[in-house]
């Protein structure tokens, strides 16, 4: 059982070392991008729920 786990976790090392790790600088990059579109689409989801619930409350 212990080999097992041994194994496991020797192997897994292993698959760490083959994983193509983005730069700092594209990391930042598509990170600034994320935010920048949640952002967005909070802004614009935000817009339409104030919309909907104004023109709610003025008709009902």
């Amino acid at each position: 059982m212990l080999a097992r786990i041994k194994k496991f976790f020797q192997e897994s090392r292993q698959e760490w070392r083959h994983v193509n790790w983005p730069t700092r600088e594209e990391a930042i990059r598509l990170t600034s991008i994320v935010v920048v579109i949640s952002l967005a689409l909070g802004a614009f989801l935000g817009f339409f729920d104030f919309l909907f619930s104004y023109l709610l409350r003025t008709f009902i």
